[in-house]
């Protein structure tokens, strides 16, 4: 599950972040138990992430949370973030697309850009320039857009590093909540968990 040693849901922090995984998945995520280590962290997180994701619209967010994942080959974000993609906006078959190659996925112009800006984020920032915010303006985005995209990005980049840093494997549960075709073009780092 993670190359540290985790909680196990003894203490009242511990345990309310453990209920509340249980209530609205069935079971105790992973990353989960790994933030058990620090709730405060886990709690700060949420209210972030959160605060990042209702400032733009969820199917913008989800496409350019999967590509930062994919581009920092973190298995775990992929999978979480393309079966939201799954689950809320497209088929399976058309998500899979969308992860192997989201270029030649019938996707509208802008959200090619937002995808393609998301992964040059996510691999190198340095080397975002002027002409990448100008292409992005000409697709109709405005800074805020172009923001909450970077801010959707450094979201990624922090819980994708924490999880993939600590050894954190993706869950169990997506070998048979996902098609096994689509599990394996998510599976872009960490291998699944096998319990």
């Amino acid at each position: 599950m993670s190359y540290l040693d985790t909680p196990d849901g003894s203490t009242p922090e511990v345990a309310r972040l453990f209920e509340a995984d249980r209530a609205s998945m069935g079971y105790v995520t992973n990353y989960t138990r790994l933030f058990g280590l620090r709730p405060e962290m886990y709690d700060a997180w949420a209210k972030l992430n959160g605060t990042v994701k209702a400032g733009m619209d969820l199917r913008r967010y989800e496409l350019a949370t999967l590509a930062a994942a994919q581009a920092l080959r973190s298995s775990y974000c992929s999978l979480a973030h393309g079966s939201v993609l799954r689950d809320k906006f497209y088929d399976s078959d058309t998500v899979e697309r969308i992860a192997a190659d989201y270029h030649g996925a019938d996707l509208e112009p802008v959200d090619i850009a937002i995808m393609d800006f998301a992964a040059k984020v996510a691999r190198n920032a340095p080397s975002v320039t002027a002409a990448d915010i100008e292409a992005l303006r000409g697709h109709g985005l405005s800074d805020t857009d172009i923001f909450q995209v970077v801010l959707a990005v450094g979201a990624r980049c922090f819980f994708s590093t924490v999880l993939d840093a600590t050894g954190t494997e993706p869950d169990a549960q997506y070998r048979d909540r996902i098609s096994p075709e689509l599990r394996d073009v998510l599976t872009v780092g960490r291998p699944i968990a096998a319990d």
